[in-house]
């Protein structure tokens, strides 16, 4: 027999479980089941992400990116505390290492005024020395109010706590959705496991997004493009280099903001990542390889614009993700003192970016509906920090648009 829900979540994604906990949360009677393909939440972006609590600094005045990072940052770190999410507000330094960096420095600091970062201070070629002693800069601003957190962690938590609102709820994970019909005012999730019925159905499918909407008969001219990024780990003889988190200057012409330096919650400091175009979506290997992920890209005339316009940030990101020499080159320039022996391979993450035909990555959060869905087609970076706040705007659409009650 098919079990029945009100709503039926494809993603179990942080912002998957962060769109369960808000709308459980104010529908308590609701029956909500969560879907998620792999063993595991979090398993794909939120888990293999770099663990930053970003503070909003980087985005567009009043853009979705903006406005929920902020807000979802404060709301983070107050979940984290109330239900013991391990997490660590440990503060950032944006280091501009050259004279050609400061003018995109001073307009990070003015989006930061005009975002309302708080705890936000410029900082000194001398004063860089007192925060990360082993950092080399020649200006910086220092944000107090962001630091680093378990992902997976506050994924589980979120998941947890709307299950304890509603007995009839559920979390399914090993279950992978693979097609969807309408019969009247019903949906009938099709998956490997079961069919189920709901009224509703919110799709966070993050890596496979435009997929999922398409199966669902959304029309969409653009494609998920996935973008691997491969990590480096500092030594234990080469810990006491990093304190906090180091940022370089992002290049404003290059869609990511640059081999970094992260303090993560176990106690590891990760360098990185940089950023490669993975010929398989969900392929954490240097030669992972899927036909039908790289034909989708390849055949898609948006890839290659981005190919054409990003020649050589390409190629370098290319040469830097086989060569530990030219990846060290890279961290050296805000700490120079480090050596091939302070830093040894580490793991790797994807990241999902909903390409547009003419090849731009830049495009802020977006989130559209149809008579019986929302589907979040474009949640990149700093989406895991703003989950919170995606999942509110995600129930106030459902609210608007399919009567919750």
């Amino acid at each position: 027999m098919e079990k029945t829900f009100d709503i039926i979540i494809v993603g179990g994604g942080i912002v998957g479980a962060a769109t369960f906990y808000k709308i459980q949360t104010a529908y308590p009677s609701l029956r909500i089941l969560l879907l998620e393909k792999e063993p595991h939440l979090a398993d794909h972006q939120t888990g293999n992400n770099s663990g930053v609590i970003h503070s909003g600094i980087y985005y567009k005045p009043e853009s979705l990116k903006a406005i929920n990072c902020v807000n979802g940052r404060r709301e983070l770190v107050q979940f984290a505390k109330q239900y013991g999410v391990q997490h660590d507000i440990c503060g950032k330094l944006i280091v501009a290492t050259k004279e050609a960096e400061l003018p995109h420095l001073e307009k990070i600091w003015t989006h930061g005024i005009a975002n309302g970062i708080e705890n936000m201070t410029r900082v000194t070629k001398e004063q860089i020395k007192d925060i990360e002693p082993y950092c080399e800069g020649i200006s910086a601003v220092h944000i107090g109010c962001t630091g680093i957190i378990d992902f997976r962690g506050a994924t589980e938590k979120m998941a947890e706590l709307a299950l304890a609102k509603q007995s009839e709820s559920e979390v399914h994970t090993g279950e992978e959705a693979i097609a969807f019909e309408r019969m009247g005012d019903i949906s009938i999730v099709v998956t490997n496991k079961a069919k189920y019925k709901a009224r509703f159905m919110i799709f966070s499918g993050g890596l496979q997004a435009d997929r999922l909407a398409k199966k669902d008969g959304v029309r969409l001219k653009e494609k998920v493009v996935g973008f691997r990024g491969d990590y480096y780990e500092l030594t234990e003889q080469a810990k006491h280099k990093v304190k906090h988190l180091i940022y370089p200057v992002p290049n404003p012409d290059f869609p990511f903001l640059g081999v970094h330096f992260t303090r993560m919650v176990n106690g590891e400091i990760e360098c990185g990542p940089n950023a490669v175009f993975t010929f398989k979506r969900e392929g954490y290997g240097k030669t992972d390889f899927s036909l039908r992920d790289t034909f989708d890209a390849l055949s898609y005339i948006g890839t290659w614009r981005l190919f054409m316009n990003n020649m050589k940030f390409g190629v370098d990101e290319y040469r830097r993700a086989f060569s530990k020499r030219l990846f060290l080159k890279t961290l050296q320039t805000m700490i120079p003192s480090l050596t091939m022996d302070d830093i040894h391979p580490g793991r790797a993450g994807v990241r999902a970016l909903l390409l547009r035909q003419d090849g731009d990555t830049r495009d802020d959060f977006r989130i559209e509906y149809t008579d019986h869905s929302i589907h979040v087609l474009n949640a990149p970076s700093p989406a895991a920090t703003a989950a919170l706040a995606i999942g509110d705007n995600i129930r106030e659409m459902a609210e608007k648009h399919f009567g919750l009650k």
